[in-house]
């Protein structure tokens, strides 16, 4: 990982930062201007009051100095507030947008706490950047050279002092500051790490208490948050090293130019008003980079935060020659009315722990329910997730009325697609805002008639207020039960011709797996299913069965058979 001063990628992801850096050069121009004219008014103004003199203009030219600087000041901060709230805006969007299209396999390899951690605290850290860093670069390039420009015309051999001293005010910070890289990169790691342990700490807090493991996981999050305080100490401490450094150096600096002013002060080969100007401009020509050295340290958070969202955001390389993606048929063009022809051809499928799918082939006509059953692992979920987009084959082909699946648009394939996972994710949301999820223009009548064929009308009468009950987190107010009815509702919502069901029945008591089969019965109805099934109760509604197991298609029978064949002891394939 690395850590710039300016990230070029800004440009290319957030074009608005262009002209917030013309900005800021307009800005630092102006701010140059006005240190200048403020020092020469001030000069001006204190020899003229030693020699006993009122200098009007000069006492006038100083406090409009004074003015345009706190105007500057106040502009300044407006236009990198505004920027820096813009860039976190569009990059949150990014990542969000980048999660969306990759999908939950992604999002469970980069952690889910890692994600929040970086959309949130990690880019908060650009305030410091933008309102602090930048505006502060850019000056450390127009004020010295302005300052020098007028030490010069005014007094040479003080303005080959500065120009000889200054350079090393940033490699002096540049030396130190590789070490507060490293030292920021350790936190950063540190800081999404304790972000994630947390989150999937309080997702699992039930099981921990049950297993009565809560206390010991408490005290790994105060370990963890013991290091991450430690790494920013040591970030601190180097940051606070390179404050003395560049103040020693720009002490130093101006100490070399100030004693050779007195002594030419005193012996009558300078004027006071010139050695009042030059040493008044030499602390302004080292002031911005001091102030941007400090300014850095505390953006470096931000910058990290950075580096890691480019990272995330940037896709992975391809594998081979990508296809062009083409717009999906809507419903019912091009297609049959029950649903698409689809085909596995030779699909493979392998994950870093194993291969999951071996040479996988598998025909699904328009309007077949095929049912899916075999030992957990079997890749049978997998399936499932090639069809939704969220797995990509590592070789051969899922084919959609002839067309490879991967030359889709996803959206467009995925508005065919009606899915009822195993876990039914129910958001902190109303009743009816989790019903009409993937139709949120849905007409009352509409999702009153998904409520009653799933079966859901009598659990919507027994809630406090009816479909505008509000939820808790994961559905929470609802039984495993009413959860996945509520799933089957939003699938018939949806009038899909492809309905996914990934084992609806799991984990539900007799009288539920009755009330979800018997919606699952009318939702697959005239349409082309594909159900994992590993309870028997959902074999009545498929046409065909399905064997996989180790990864491969074994066998395929009628429901029936499949019953029938099945050894009492086998219930990992169709028994709960």
């Amino acid at each position: 990982m690395t850590t710039r001063p300016f990230d070029s990628r800004l440009l290319r992801q957030v074009p608005a930062v262009r002209g917030h850096l013309v900005a800021l050069g307009l800005l630092g121009t102006v701010a140059a201007a006005i240190i200048i004219s403020q020092a020469v008014a001030l000069a001006t103004l204190l020899a003229e009051a030693v020699e006993g003199r009122f200098a009007a203009g000069a006492l006038a030219g100083f406090v409009a100095a004074i003015a345009a600087r706190a105007g500057w000041l106040w502009l300044s901060g407006v236009v990198a507030a505004r920027t820096a709230a813009r860039v976190k805006q569009e990059l949150r969007g990014e990542l969000l947008a980048a999660v969306g299209r990759r999908g939950p396999g992604w999002v469970a390899g980069q952690r889910a706490g890692e994600l929040a951690t970086l959309t949130g605290r990690g880019l908060d850290g650009l305030d410091s950047y933008f309102t602090g860093y930048l505006p502060q670069l850019v000056l450390s390039v127009t004020v010295p050279v302005a300052v020098l420009i007028q030490l010069g015309v005014a007094d040479w051999s003080s303005a080959v002092i500065v120009a000889v001293t200054l350079p090393l005010i940033p490699i002096f910070g540049a030396l130190v500051g590789w070490q507060t890289r490293a030292a920021t990169e350790r936190q950063w790691r540190r800081l999404t790490r304790l972000g994630g342990h947390f989150l999937d700490m309080v997702a699992g807090l039930a099981t921990l208490r049950a297993f009565g493991r809560a206390g010991a996981q408490v005290e790994t999050v105060r370990r963890m948050a013991d290091r991450h305080r430690s790494a920013t100490m040591r970030t601190l401490r180097i940051a606070f090293l390179t404050a003395l450094v560049l103040e020693l150096v720009a002490a130093i600096a101006v100490a070399l130019v100030a004693v050779p002013i007195g002594l030419r002060l005193l012996a009558g080969a300078m004027t006071l008003q010139t050695a009042l100007l030059v040493l008044f401009l030499v602390p302004e020509a080292f002031a911005p980079l001091r102030a941007a050295g400090a300014r850095f340290h505390a953006s470096l958070e931000g910058l990290t935060a950075l580096d890691q969202t480019f990272r995330t955001l940037t896709p992975a390389p391809p594998v081979g020659k990508p296809a062009a993606r083409r717009p999906g048929p809507a419903p019912g063009t091009g297609a049959s009315e029950a649903g698409p022809v689809i085909e596995f051809d030779r699909v493979s499928v392998a994950y870093p722990r194993g291969e999951v799918l071996r040479e996988v082939s598998l025909r699904i006509e328009p309007g077949e329910r095929v049912a899916l059953i075999g030992p957990s692992g079997a890749g049978k979920s997998t399936l499932l997730n090639l069809l939704l987009g969220f797995v990509a084959p590592t070789s051969g082909r899922v084919l959609v009325d002839g067309v490879d699946l991967t030359s889709i648009e996803p959206a467009d394939w995925r508005r065919r697609l009606a899915w009822v996972p195993q876990r039914p994710y129910l958001f902190a949301a109303s009743v009816r805002d989790n019903l009409v999820l993937g139709v949120p223009d849905a007409t009352p009548a509409a999702v009153s008639a998904a409520v009653t064929a799933a079966a859901l009308d009598e659990v919507v009468a027994e809630l406090p207020n009816g479909l505008a009950t509000m939820l808790g987190e994961r559905g929470h107010g609802l039984s495993s039960g009413q959860r996945q009815r509520v799933a089957v509702a939003r699938a018939f919502l949806r009038d899909a011709p492809v309905v996914l069901l990934d084992e609806p029945t799991a984990r539900l008591d007799s009288v539920s797996e009755s009330a979800v089969c018997a919606a699952a019965g009318q939702l697959v109805a005239g349409r082309t299913a594909l159900l994992v099934a590993h309870r028997p109760a959902l074999l009545s509604v498929a046409d065909r069965v399905v064997r996989v197991a180790d990864g491969r298609v074994e066998a395929v029978t009628q429901p029936a058979d499949s019953l029938a064949s099945t050894p009492a002891g086998d219930g990992a394939e169709v028994a709960a």
